[in-house]
């Protein structure tokens, strides 16, 4: 491929949307609305090109959602319930965690003893863990703890 050869001119530019059309085209108009024009026939005759909002005398640009004062405040209520009941359940999970939290105990355990423990987790496919908690909660049931 030679350097230099091509140019801008080469490749295909789409021509630059108005701040205005692009608030007023959604991708839910566009799915609706599957006749609507490709942009190449609308800009092919700028006749039939709509007239950008607000040029039409001096009615207001009309909003594309206008809630009502009551959807406004129910829709604030539910979202306010929301986030309390997210704050609830988060403050129950870490209280939980709290009480369930692992306290760890080290102990030096001889070469031979640590081999009989793989071993009885390893046949027995638990962890070694759950097998020292085990013989240390018998042994405090036994002893009366």
């Amino acid at each position: 491929m030679a350097k230099g050869q091509t140019t801008v001119s080469d490749f295909a530019v789409a021509p630059r949307r108005s701040r205005a059309a692009e608030r007023a085209a959604t991708p839910a108009d566009s799915a609706t609305n599957p006749a609507e024009p490709s942009t190449e026939t609308r800009n092919a005759d700028p006749s039939q090109e709509p007239a950008p909002l607000g040029t039409e005398g001096d009615k207001p640009a009309i909003p594309l959602i206008a809630p009502t004062q009551e959807a406004r405040r129910e829709r604030a209520t539910t979202r306010a319930l929301q986030r309390e009941d997210s704050r609830v359940r988060l403050r129950d999970l870490k209280r939980a965690r709290d009480r369930e939290s692992k306290h760890y105990v080290n102990c030096p355990l001889d070469y031979d003893t640590k081999m009989r423990l793989q071993k009885a987790a390893l046949e027995n496919d638990v962890k070694m863990t759950v097998i020292m908690k085990a013989a240390i909660d018998q042994f405090l049931k036994d002893n009366g703890y």
